[in-house]
Parts: C-alpha cells; structure tokens; sequence
C-alpha cells in the first residue's frame, strides 16, 4: 500500500447494547459466542454488519431479532464508535444504540452463542471482551441514570 492510500470509511457496523431495569437496577445482556466461530468464547454484546440499503436503527433491532429473539421496548442511539477491519482495508464506523427490554426478558440465542447472562452493568463492563463494549456501557449507564429513560436528552436519542 503507497503512502498516498485512501482509507475507506464506511457506516456498517451496529454494536446493540440490551438492556433491562432489573432488580439490581440496570442489567446488560452479554452473549458468549461458541465454539467454532470467531472470537470463541469472548463475551459480548450484539451486533452486526448493517446490510446494503439498510439504516443502522433498522439492522441493531434486526440483529435483537436474530441474536436474541427479544422485542424491542424502547431503542436509544448512544455514540459512534470506530474499528479498523484490516482483512479489507476499511475503517467501520459503527452506530452504538441501547435497547431496552422488558424486565423479565429472557433471550433465546442462536448457533452463534452458547450461553448469555443479565449482568449489572457495573460487572458487564468487567468481563465484555471489547473496549468498545465498555465505553459504549459507560455512556448508556449515564444516559439512562435515572432508572427510566434518558431524561432531558431523551427527545433527542430516542430513536
């Protein structure tokens, strides 16, 4: 590659935080990806390629489907994010929301995880796999601080 290479960037990335306001207050949901698929054993939260001709609020509650089999109470957009695919060349940017979900929601995952828990997010944040996972926390922590939507910002993220 010369010196003088444009990096593409492209939107096509969704990382879904789910969440819930549980008994320990808010609970994030992490999912163990299983044996035989990229990153074994690495515990995240969902996400996804956004497909061509797709907006990102379309794919994250695509993805919620797919991944989870949850519903969708209540979608938040919580920052941007970037990754670096190097296997082509491409810097992804990704669109981070925040799904919220009914306090008794639990998931039924597909071939590509093995397991999922409700973590209090304190914890989530310790034993995601991706910094990015645990910044995207720390920001939906604050936002939805008051244990029910995101406040005075809520016209705004509320998707």
């Amino acid at each position: 590659m010369s010196s003088d290479t444009i990096i593409p960037v492209r939107v096509s990335i969704v990382d879904l935080l789910v969440a819930r306001f549980g008994a320990t207050g808010l609970e994030v949901l992490l999912l163990r990806r299983a044996a035989g698929m990229r990153c074994t054993g690495a515990w995240e939260v969902v996400h996804g390629n956004i497909e061509t001709g797709e907006r990102p609020e379309a794919a994250a509650l695509r993805e919620l489907r797919e991944e989870t089999g949850l519903e969708c109470a209540c979608l938040y957009n919580i920052t941007l994010g970037g990754f670096y695919r190097h296997t082509q060349g491409v810097l992804s940017l990704t669109v981070v929301f925040c799904a919220l979900v009914a306090a008794d929601a639990e998931p039924v995952i597909g071939a590509e995880h093995d397991a999922w828990r409700w973590l209090p997010i304190a914890d989530a944040m310790q034993e995601c796999a991706w910094p990015r996972e645990r910044e995207a926390m720390q920001h939906t922590a604050h936002l939805l601080r008051n244990g029910c939507d995101a406040g005075a910002v809520e016209d705004v993220l509320r998707v």
